[in-house]
């Protein structure tokens, strides 16, 4: 395997990003610098600040190559989002917010275009969500300015392709319940042939594929060398997951915890595509579909506890169980096994201590969660990546709820930032997970009165 000193990974989540400086092959995090990831809501519509990402990155490549050296570039984003290029490379438009709602307002007309959901395991989701609808919004409300576009590319390629003048698509981005690829196939799907856009979508390459190196004026603005690699970048959820692949026999399951919780199964029972309940089929790096399910914990979380720094304890754990306080699905509408429901997620908080409402999120996450792996034929241990690995009230309940091992990642970064440093090279790795099914030690009592409570509320929301 060619060994790599300094890995410098652009990792851009939907709220913040990042770049980390991984240390190969012990894969040690030597720097980090992050940034938020902001979104512009101005004309023509709320789209993501790329000058600014763009700046960020710069800086920090500069500065780490000044302080430590960087040897090669590795890339990981966020889904449900694409960059539509003009022939000269710049952006045609900005690139969209998925929490744009406009694509709403043609949902109807879409839906008599867009592949099966049977073909593509891709579900139907509200806003921009699927980035073919995306697509489609642009279309009919700027056609003239469409006309320009040359290339299409997913997000994690956009980066790289900025980086390197190479532009392509990726399975993994290309499979994230965007519309436009066929997992079965392995091909793009009928929507791509819908909508025209054959000729103009990027080809595609592995995510580990070398694009090239930096392009002469990035090597000017970061000091890098000018035979820096840069690869071509991989869906920050199966960065998550590559580790795991590399590292476990099957069956397992993977938990990435962020603005979104992203359940996979590798190696489950076998599940049905259910229309309705946020289960889709994302693809892995070896073009493999892997049922997921997902819901937007980390907004969840953020909207119930109103940011505060708060950690419940046992007892307070206890007090919601006991007292029947219960959160109904679902707290951001229209996403989730439970998309359709109202949540009472104000009222169920009302009059809790900063403590109290810690644990009932954390519970209610543990049991949307545990409703997301059911739906996916989940099996034998689950990997919890991201904050969540950190909030022992939210594990404990995982753990009681499943009845199956809860594992966290044991590296110091974060499973897309040591995902996307992997796609330099090959080969497995050791388990670098520990077993937390018990990181509080719940009592008999509670644990019993966790799964009564949990009947109750699933006998709510079924």
């Amino acid at each position: 395997m060619e060994k790599h000193q300094h890995v410098a990974v652009i990792d851009i989540g939907k709220t913040n990003a990042k770049l980390a400086l991984i240390s190969m092959p012990d894969m040690r995090e030597l720097d980090l610098r992050s940034c938020s990831n902001r979104v512009i809501l101005s004309a023509p519509y709320p789209h993501h600040d790329t000058l600014h990402l763009q700046k960020f990155i710069i800086d920090a490549l500069a500065d780490f190559h000044r302080q430590h050296g960087v040897d090669v570039i590795s890339v990981t984003a966020h889904g449900a989002t694409i960059a539509l290029l003009k022939a000269n490379h710049e952006l045609a438009f900005p690139v969209m917010d998925y929490d744009f709602d406009g694509p709403d307002v043609l949902r109807a007309d879409y839906e008599n275009l867009r592949a099966p959901f049977l073909n593509t395991g891709s579900p139907s989701l509200s806003a921009g969500l699927n980035a073919a609808a995306q697509i489609y919004w642009l279309q009919r409300h700027h056609s003239d300015a469409f006309n320009a576009v040359s290339t299409i590319v997913t997000y994690p390629q956009f980066w790289s392709g900025w980086l390197t003048g190479v532009y392509c698509n990726e399975v993994t981005s290309l499979g994230c319940h965007t519309d436009l690829w066929d997992p079965f196939k392995a091909q793009f799907s009928s929507t791509v042939d819908a909508l025209d856009l054959l000729p103009i979508m990027a080809p595609i390459k592995p995510a580990k594929a070398v694009l090239g190196p930096l392009r002469n004026e990035l090597v000017r603005q970061t000091g890098l060398a000018a035979t820096t690699p840069v690869h071509c970048g991989i869906h920050d959820s199966n960065a998550s997951l590559l580790p795991h692949l590399l590292s476990r026999d099957q069956p397992f399951g993977v938990i990435s915890t962020g603005t979104w919780i992203v359940c996979m199964a590798v190696g489950g029972r076998q599940m049905e595509l259910v229309p309705d309940r946020d289960i889709s089929l994302n693809v892995d790096i070896n073009a493999q579909p892997v049922p997921s399910s997902r819901f937007m914990g980390g907004r969840e979380y953020a909207l119930i506890t109103d940011g505060h720094e708060a950690k419940g304890t046992l007892e307070d754990l206890e007090t919601i169980v006991s007292g029947n306080r219960m959160i109904i699905p679902q707290v951001v509408a229209g996403v989730g096994p439970f998309a359709n429901a109202t949540s009472n997620w104000q009222t169920a908080t009302n009059g809790l201590s900063a403590g109290q409402i810690d644990a009932i999120a954390s519970l209610y996450l543990a049991l949307v969660t545990t409703q997301c792996l059911r739906l996916i034929g989940a099996r034998g241990t689950q990997i919890v990546e991201g904050p969540l690995a950190r909030n022992g009230l939210f594990l404990s309940a995982l753990h009681i709820l499943t009845e199956k091992p809860i594992h966290t990642n044991t590296m110091s970064q974060t499973g897309t930032t040591m995902g996307a440093a992997l796609l330099v090279g090959s080969g497995s790795l050791p388990d670098q997970t520990r077993d937390a099914s018990s990181q509080l030690a719940v009592h008999p009592e509670l644990a019993q009165m966790i799964r009564e409570y949990a009947r109750r509320w699933n006998a709510g929301n079924n």
